[in-house]
Parts: structure tokens; sequence; C-alpha cells
């Protein structure tokens, strides 16, 4: 069963990139970013795609440029995260086939990335928006929009987020932080995975 969760990697080492991996899609994790602002990023995206992509979407979180997104894509990444809106990197991801996911904040920017391709949005700070600042954007946004909240949102509060409008969520240091064992992560995916089973009912 897939569930609507990102797994983001800040800070993996290629070295432990099969084994974190594997104990997240056995834990039922089965979306996994890489950001680029980790060590020798690309190498760690080449090991997933090369090891899971036929059971697991891999891909680049904080991709700022249309450059990142070809560099990405040729090393099998079908996924792209960013924190912000950028038209180029969104029309760059969908000319690829790769699903494209902007950080969004306002009606504005969600609008202009919806337009430019953008396979559905990243809420993001999602602390200081909140559910509230989600359940206020939810009605103008047009049916079917897939919203992912990111930062903020967690096993704690799941439930309000869904109940806000929330289809997914990218979770980071929840989940993963550098100096974890593979034990730590995979017990940390379980706790989360349950969590949102729960909350999603």
């Amino acid at each position: 069963m897939s569930r609507p969760i990102i797994a983001i990697l800040r800070g993996l080492q290629p070295a432990e990139a099969v084994n974190v991996g594997h104990a997240l899609i056995e834990s039922g994790i089965d979306k996994i970013e890489v950001p680029l602002n980790s060590p020798d990023p690309l190498n760690s995206i080449e090991s997933l795609a090369s090891s899971f992509g036929d059971q697991a979407l891999i891909g680049a979180g904080t991709v700022l440029t249309p450059e990142h997104v070809e560099a990405v894509s040729q090393v099998g990444g079908k996924l792209i995260v960013s924190p912000n809106y950028d038209a180029e990197v969104i029309v760059r991801s969908v000319a690829l086939n790769m699903q494209s996911w902007p950080g969004v904040y306002t009606p504005t920017e969600a609008f202009a990335a919806l337009k430019a391709g953008a396979t559905g949005l990243k809420l993001f700070p999602g602390v200081t928006a909140g559910p509230s600042g989600l359940a206020a954007l939810r009605p103008v946004l047009p049916s079917g929009t897939l919203v992912y909240a990111v930062g903020g949102a967690g096993p704690e509060n799941f439930a309000e987020w869904i109940k806000a409008g929330a289809n997914g969520f990218g979770i980071g240091s929840a989940l993963f932080k550098p100096g974890m064992s593979v034990a730590e992560i995979a017990g940390q995916a379980k706790r989360i995975v349950a969590a949102y089973d729960e909350a999603a009912g």
C-alpha cells in the first residue's frame, strides 16, 4: 500500500543510501527525496533509483534550476521537489516526465505553479501556514489539486492537516537525521506510517 508521504533525507551519505531506502520501503514509505544540499546527492539518488526505481518514486529536493532537474533525470530520478515556485524548473521537470512539486505559500504562487504544469503543490513552510492557512486556501484551488504539507506536519497533527485538506506530507527530521542508524530510521518510519494510517482512517 502506497501512502502520500515523501521521506526527506537531508544529509544522507551515499554509502548508506541503499540501506536507508530499503528500510523506508519495507516500512511503507515509497517516495524518497534526497535534497541537493546533501553530500554528493546525485550519487545517492542514482543508488536509490537503480536499486528501487521499480518499486518507489525516487528523486531530489531543494531543486532550484532546470540544470539541477536535468542532472537528477540523468541519474534516474523521477521526483523533483523545490522550496520555491520557479516556472522553468516545473516546465523542465514535466518535459522530462518527472513529477514536479514546487514550494508555494500564497494563492498567487499556487496558481502560477499549477499553470506551469506542477504535479502537485508543496505547502511550505507548513509550520507558518498551519492547517488553518491550508483550510483557507483549499476552497479556491482547482478540484483535484494535490497539496502536501511540509514543515510542521507530522504524526502528532496528521489528522488536523488532513481535515484542513492536505493530501499528503513531506517528512524530514522526524524521520531522518544524519547519524541515525538504519534501525532507528525504520522505527521512525513505522511510527509515522501507523500515525498516518490512523489519521487517514
